[in-house]
């Protein structure tokens, strides 16, 4: 499976997988409807910014699934933000295990 986060956790993985964990540096996934993908980005302004929909799910990632991770850099986001503020951007990287 092919997810999209805002966030990711080592409790989406299983203890016994936690050493097959790969993390790196990308830019923004192109995800089409070719592909099966999920989001799991949980607040509604995160999620219209990154034009995902929004999914309060529980992930428990299995080996072959990678999670693409917005991480939001530079402040909180105010509630209703329908852009980005002055100088905070989103920092992509993928999670594979």
């Amino acid at each position: 499976m092919i997810y999209v986060s805002n966030a990711f956790s080592l409790g989406m993985i299983a203890p016994d997988h936690l050493n097959m964990v790969r993390m790196e540096p990308t830019v923004r996934p192109c995800l089409g409807i070719t592909q099966s993908w999920q989001s799991c980005v949980g607040h509604a302004d995160t999620a219209a910014l990154l034009g995902v929909p929004m999914a309060r799910i529980t992930v428990s990632m299995v080996p072959g699934d990678t999670m693409y991770v917005a991480q939001l850099v530079g402040g909180r986001l105010p509630e209703g933000c329908t852009t980005l503020p002055p100088g905070a951007r989103f920092d992509w990287a993928k999670v594979t295990l």
